[in-house]
């Protein structure tokens, strides 16, 4: 898939864009921080492009790749969210990350939810996993609210992550997805407010 054939997918609150030159400066931003700890990070400035040309360059080897999180309002950038599968990798897998100072916005769940129900229906995936490190609370909550199920049969990355298996395109016509609806539509409302500590 050519860099100018990704599609464009939209929510409520966002607009999914490949990722573009000009997108760069947010990532190197999240990579060089903190925040990037459960991903590899922090990065230095070499290594965080080395990712960056690999985030796009994704695209071009696989036909599906991660796509840049804009609001709709603003065309800010938010987070990226999309499939990853690169080398030595055992499956496909759906990835997120937002922006430190974006965080508790409920923007990737409504990203990735968007994104798995293109890789389910537009690109024919019929399952999929995110890969977490066992620290990661935040990362392991999102995935449980996304209908995820830690799959302790399915081989890891490198034995020290955790495998959350999606719910198939099924589960997703059923309860499961309506309880992820319902979430996204809280966050989409102005007026609500969560209890507790948001979480992405």
């Amino acid at each position: 898939m050519g860099h100018r054939d990704i599609p464009v997918l939209e929510t409520k609150r966002l607009v999914l864009r490949s990722p573009k030159p000009e997108d760069y400066p947010d990532f190197k931003a999240t990579f060089a921080s903190y925040r990037s700890r459960f991903m590899g990070g922090p990065l230095n400035g070499y290594e965080t492009w080395m990712l960056y040309a690999a985030e796009i360059g994704h695209w071009e080897i696989r036909g599906f790749g991660m796509w840049m999180v804009h609001l709709r309002e603003t065309g800010d950038t938010v987070g990226m969210a999309g499939g990853w599968f690169p080398a030595k990798w055992p499956e496909r897998e759906i990835a997120w990350i937002i922006w430190p100072d974006q965080a508790g916005k409920g923007y990737a769940l409504e990203a990735t939810d968007r994104v798995r129900q293109h890789l389910y229906r537009d690109c024919g995936w019929t399952t999929a996993v995110s890969y977490i490190d066992p620290k990661n609370l935040d990362s392991i909550r999102l995935a449980e609210r996304l209908g995820c199920t830690k799959d302790t049969d399915a081989p890891t990355i490198d034995g020290s992550d955790a495998v959350y298996r999606h719910p198939s395109l099924d589960e997703l016509s059923g309860q499961v997805g309506h309880g992820v609806d319902m979430e996204i539509a809280h966050y989409q409302d102005p007026l609500f407010k969560p209890k507790g500590w948001a979480i992405d």
